[in-house]
């Protein structure tokens, strides 16, 4: 028994030694990817302020141009317009706007209209991320209208049919068309 003790011991000096070593070569590596990326970081910022006095040389050299044929004022107001009108063509060209696709509003109509998107290395979820969509990916259909459910409660809209249906039944799955337009809230 004594022997099987001692083997116990090395076993744990072993494990605590093994620890030890692979905690030393983590905090080697995450100091070598920090210096990485501080230089990274350091060369950016370099680059970003050089560019930004190279931006303000050629205001600067645009401004004097006009300023040949035209008045200071004049020269000096066209030149904010340049620039003002240059921000606002990289501001839009950055923020993803109603008129471009974007990956998620794209998916979003692919869904609409009923067609399955291509994914790499798999196959498209049926339904939201949140798995809420019910068979064919459409959303869970109630079984009765909000407020339909008897006049009796006094709620507003009780004893009213739902929308789209003359007998207050709810509609079933079968009965959504997926080319009725559906609109965002």
């Amino acid at each position: 028994m004594e022997r099987l003790d001692h083997l116990e011991h090395l076993d744990k000096a072993l494990v605590d030694e093994l620890a030890q070593v692979a905690r030393e070569t983590v905090r080697d590596e995450l100091r070598r990817q920090t210096r990485e990326q501080r230089r990274k970081a350091m060369f950016y910022g370099a680059s970003g302020a050089l560019a930004l006095y190279a931006g303000a040389a050629l205001a600067l050299t645009v401004g004097l141009a006009l300023a040949e044929g035209l008045p200071d004022w004049a020269a000096a107001l066209i030149t904010a317009v340049i620039l003002a009108a240059a921000a606002y063509a990289l501001r839009a060209a950055a923020k993803p706007s109603a008129s471009r696709p974007t990956p998620e509003r794209m998916r979003d109509d692919a869904a609409a209209r009923g067609e399955r998107e291509h994914v790499h290395g798999g196959t498209a979820p049926l339904g939201p991320p949140g798995g809420l969509a019910g068979p064919g990916g459409y959303p869970p259909v109630p079984p009765v209208a909000p407020g339909g459910a008897g006049a009796a409660t006094g709620a507003p809209g009780a004893g009213t049919p739902a929308p789209g249906t003359s007998d207050g039944a709810a509609p079933r799955p079968d009965d959504i068309d997926p080319e009725t337009p559906h609109h965002r809230a």
